[in-house]
């Protein structure tokens, strides 16, 4: 309870709760905790009696006059730093008026208990009075300044909860956001499978309608394939039956072309294993303008194997008279033949090596009769110009690839050398450091080869042409009184063959020589001497060896001289009674050279008289 100063001589007691009444209620707590505190703390007020008596009544005391206190509320405005606070102020009554309800001169109230009266005009108990209010005060500031700090604490943890707010706030806005976005595209998405699925059921009925036609188109290509299965029965017995008719056909094939084969030896062996072919080669651009005619040749009109040869000469009488050499051979062919015309004549022997014979074709005369036209050609790419030796083989591949189906595969491979003054030369594979030898392929067999040479395989008619080319800038040539470019060695193009029938276990193996034979020369017309002179003797010496050796077989001598010469003993293979042989002898149109031609032209008779015997094919 709270005691409120008065004027006059008294004073009346203000309830505390009076005071605290018109306060907030956060505001009226901690009043009455300070209050509560203080009259705890302040001791027990003596009763008006007791007081009395220890100090005596005092003269002219008299109850105050002063009305009644009241309590007044005065609001303070909240801001920073302030606190509303109610405040109770004694205000005293105006002098002069007397309270209702108080009579004067009267005896004092009765005590009141919890009140502390003073008498009137006491002003140590005034000065207490405010003293007690002034640490009320005091308390109170002290207790609302605390306040205030835990407000403002409270406002800043406030505040830090309501910025926390503002962010989870701004976050929940942001993932609604997002969330919103996630529905509008799943919104999106569910629209799109929606579409995606009612197109999927479209295609699924259109598969379903494509499977129930298919399922009609699989019935009627079921029953279709039953027919054809069938028909398939009724083929493969068909098949089975062609091809055991096949099987027999190739059989009767079979035996046709050993049939072929044998009747195409007899036939060669009819004709001779040994035949010659008289060419006389055209005249020359410079020979017709010179007027260097063919008088003393004559061809018998209806006979192709008759030449004659006539020339006027004195008798021992002193008569002049035609002299008429005749001479019969298995074809003549006059200046006109063409290089076609020559090769189909000897196209069926080129074809005895491809059966597996081992056949030699050479071409004998003097130098500058077309030898070597006759063998290769002029080395031009046209096909109509070529000579034996590209032409041969181009009928070897198309035959081998004709056999093909008849179960015959067939490999090649080229040599060519030269003979020069008894020395064998690689006109293929230049110098390899050493002279090439004949030797025997084994001491037990009698077949020929020569080591170091080179072989080259060939498929094509092309590649046999690139061959002569190189064979032509190496072979040895040089001039002479006859021939501006004269062949100084001999030049044997051999082209190796190997055939094999896998199905019937076949093999065969045979060679085909073609050689262009070194021109012959008389020593007393050619003027030849010193290199030129010994090119000369070895070139006739070999020639003759060649004569010596075919005479030798005809008349099937014990000896036969091979070793002679390295002609004849490269040819051995080729020579021997196994073998088909022919040859070209070439001679010139001019009649100046009417020696040289009549000395070949006896030389060949010889050998077209000569009888070898009958060949056999090498197979295995």
């Amino acid at each position: 309870m709270a005691a409120r100063p008065g004027g006059g001589g008294g004073a009346r007691p203000v309830p505390a709760t009076a005071a605290a009444a018109s306060l907030p209620a956060a505001s009226r707590l901690p009043v009455r905790k300070a209050h509560a505190k203080r009259a705890a703390a302040a001791p027990e007020p003596e009763a008006p009696e007791q007081k009395r008596r220890r100090s005596g009544p005092r003269a002219g005391w008299a109850p105050s006059s002063r009305a009644p206190l009241r309590a007044i509320s005065v609001p303070t405005a909240p801001g920073p730093g302030l606190l509303r606070k109610a405040m109770t102020v004694a205000a005293a009554p105006q002098a002069g008026k007397k309270a209702p309800g108080a009579a004067s001169g009267s005896a004092a109230p009765p005590p009141v208990p919890g009140v502390r009266w003073r008498a009137a005009g006491d002003p140590r108990g005034q000065l207490a009075e405010l003293r007690e209010k002034i640490r009320g005060l005091e308390d109170d500031n002290r207790q609302l300044r605390e306040q205030l700090q835990h407000s403002r604490a409270r406002e800043e943890e406030l505040e830090g909860q309501v910025s926390s707010l503002r962010t989870e706030l701004q976050q929940s806005q942001e993932e609604r956001s997002r969330w919103q976005r996630e529905a509008e595209a799943q919104a999106a998405e569910r629209q799109r499978l929606a579409a995606e699925l009612q197109e999927r059921h479209r295609q699924l009925e259109e598969l379903r309608e494509a499977a129930r036609d298919r399922e009609e188109q699989l019935g009627a290509a079921q029953a279709e394939l039953r027919e054809v299965s069938g028909a398939l029965s009724r083929r493969e017995a068909e098949v089975s039956e062609l091809r055991a008719l096949a099987g027999a056909q190739e059989e009767h094939l079979h035996a046709l072309e050993m049939e072929r084969r044998c009747l195409h030896n007899q036939l060669q062996e009819l004709k001779g294993n040994i035949r010659v072919f008289c060419r006389v080669r055209p005249l020359l651009a410079a020979e017709q303008e010179a007027q260097k005619g063919l008088e003393h040749l004559h061809f018998p009109p209806e006979d192709n194997k008759t030449l004659v040869l006539c020339r006027t000469e004195g008798s021992h009488t002193g008569r002049r008279g035609e002299v008429r050499y005749d001479f019969s051979f298995d074809r003549v062919f006059p200046p006109g033949a063409s290089q076609e015309d020559v090769f189909e004549e000897i196209a069926l022997l080129v074809q005895s090596a491809l059966d597996g014979y081992p056949v030699c074709i050479f071409a004998y005369g003097q130098t500058g009769s077309g030898k070597t036209y006759t063998m290769e050609g002029p080395g031009g790419a046209d096909p109509t110009s070529w000579g034996v030796i590209p032409r041969a083989v181009r009928h070897l591949f198309g035959g081998a690839r004709q056999l093909e189906h008849k179960g015959w595969q067939y490999s090649f491979s080229a040599s060519f050398l030269e003979i020069y003054n008894e020395a064998l030369r690689d006109l293929l594979g230049g110098d390899r450091g050493g002279e090439l030898e004949i030797r025997h392929v084994s001491s037990a067999s009698k077949e020929l080869h020569v080591p170091n040479l080179r072989c080259v395989p060939v498929a094509s008619e092309d590649e046999v042409l690139g061959l002569l080319q190189t064979a032509a800038s190496k072979r040895s040539v040089a001039r002479t009184a006859l021939n501006d470019r004269s062949s100084r060695s001999h030049c044997v193009f051999q082209l190796h063959i190997q055939g094999s029938n896998a199905s019937r276990a076949l093999r065969c193996s045979s060679v085909l020589s073609l050689v262009d034979l070194a021109g012959s020369e008389r020593l007393d017309k050619c003027q030849a001497s010193g290199q030129r002179l010994r090119e000369t003797q070895a070139i006739n010496s070999s020639l003759a060896t060649l004569g010596l050796v075919i005479m030798a077989i005809s008349n099937k001598e014990p000896h036969v001289p091979y070793r002679n010469s390295k002609l004849t003993y490269l040819l051995q293979n080729s020579l021997r009674g196994n073998a088909k042989m022919l040859m070209f002898v070439n001679i010139s149109p001019l009649e100046e050279n009417f020696a040289e031609s009549l000395n070949s032209l006896r030389f060949a008779s010889k050998v077209n008289e000569c009888m070898v015997g009958t060949a056999h094919a090498n197979k295995k």
